[in-house]
C-alpha cells in the first residue's frame, strides 16, 4: 500500500516547546529579522530577550509549538501572544509561524497551525489575528487555508531595507469552523 503525502510520515513533530528549544527558535526568528520581511525587527533578538518572550508565553499560558527534527533541531515555530493589553481584548491573540529556511515549503507551516488553533480554542480565545507583510504570499496561502481571511490592508506602515511595507491583517473567528 502506498502512502499519499499527506499520510506519509513527516521528517518531524509538532510538540509544545519547551525552554531547551529556545534557541532553535531564536535562530530561526533572527534569520527572518536579517534575510526576510517576516518581521521588520532590524535587530537580531539576544538569547536572554527570547527566553523572557518564552517565560512570559509560558506564565501567561500563551501556546508556543515547534516542529522538531529527528536530530533535536527546531524545522519551525509557531506561538500566540497577546494582541493588546487591554483587558478587552483578552479573547484576541496575534498567531505567528515562522519556518526554517531548509523547511520553507515542505508543509511545517501547515503541521504547526492545527495545534497552535486547537490550544487557541482550549483557552477560549474567540479571534485570532495574524499581521502579515503583503508580499509575503506563502503566509496569507497558509493562513488562508486555516479560515484565515483579510481584514484589513494598511499601506506603507513598515519600513525596512530601504523601502516602505504594506501589512495585511488577516483574522479567523474561532467559533466559526
Amino acid at each position: 500500500m502506498t502512502n499519499s503525502p499527506s499520510e506519509a510520515a513527516k521528517p518531524w513533530t509538532i510538540r509544545a516547546a519547551t525552554r531547551e528549544d529556545v534557541p532553535g527558535i531564536l535562530e530561526i526568528y533572527n534569520d527572518a529579522v536579517i534575510h526576510t520581511t517576516a518581521s521588520y525587527d532590524y535587530e537580531p533578538r539576544t538569547l536572554a530577550s527570547r527566553l523572557a518572550w518564552f517565560e512570559d508565553h509560558v506564565a501567561n499560558h500563551y501556546a508556543v509549538f515547534v516542529a522538531a527534527t529527528p536530530e533535536g533541531g527546531v524545522a519551525g515555530w509557531a506561538s500566540l501572544s497577546r494582541f493588546h493589553d487591554r483587558l478587552g481584548y483578552r479573547f484576541t491573540a496575534e498567531n505567528s509561524v515562522y519556518i526554517a529556511a531548509p523547511w520553507r515549503g515542505q508543509g511545517v507551516g501547515t503541521s504547526l497551525m492545527g495545534p497552535l488553533i486547537d490550544a487557541a480554542m482550549a483557552r477560549g480565545l474567540h479571534s485570532l489575528i495574524a499581521l502579515i507583510d503583503a508580499s509575503n504570499e506563502a503566509s496569507i496561502r497558509l493562513h488562508s487555508k486555516f479560515g484565515f481571511a483579510k481584514a484589513g490592508h494598511f499601506r506603507e506602515i513598515g519600513f525596512k531595507f530601504n523601502r516602505w511595507l504594506d501589512v495585511v491583517y488577516m483574522q479567523r473567528l474561532l467559533s466559526i469552523r
